[in-house]
């Protein structure tokens, strides 16, 4: 079995928020056409996404599937990670964005935005980070070794 570490945990969210802010933040800036509401929305999420990010990993690391024996992921848990990540997320961006402007259509209008730009975004990011082993832990399956010992009875 494996398992990531916290630690790598806590630095995939902070690579992604620092990719996800960039994103947040030009969005912002074009729906907004303010360059200082972008930018409070953008450091704002830096606080309440990295949260957000560490716990939906963990979460995510007591959960087996798409995790294969060798090591690696299969495309489809990154699938359903990043769905399942961006749903949170986006009702984050709804809040954030209406607390600092004000617009709630403005706010939703944003939201929408990252539901297409970080799904893609967030998918390739778990893509990057299934290929990097750093902080991953590998346990060996506790019932291999009965399995392989009333094998050679």
């Amino acid at each position: 079995m494996m398992k990531d570490s916290n630690l790598r945990s806590f630095v995939k969210g902070v690579s992604w928020r620092l990719v996800g802010s960039i994103d947040t933040f030009l969005l912002g800036w074009m729906i907004f056409d303010n360059i200082e509401s972008a930018s409070k929305i953008a450091v704002l999420e830096l606080a309440t996404k990295i949260l957000l990010y560490f716990l939906h990993e963990r979460i995510w690391n007591v959960i087996p599937l798409g995790r294969k024996k060798d090591g690696t992921v299969a495309a489809w848990r990154s699938v359903i990670k990043s769905l399942s990540y961006r749903l949170f997320a986006s009702l984050d961006t709804a809040l954030l964005s209406f607390l600092v402007t004000g617009k709630v259509v403005g706010a939703f209008t944003l939201s929408g935005f990252e539901l297409i730009s970080k799904l893609i975004l967030y998918y390739f990011h778990e893509r990057l980070w299934s290929k990097i082993k750093w902080g991953r832990i590998y346990e060996e399956d506790p019932t291999a070794k009965q399995k392989s010992y009333s094998q050679a009875k």
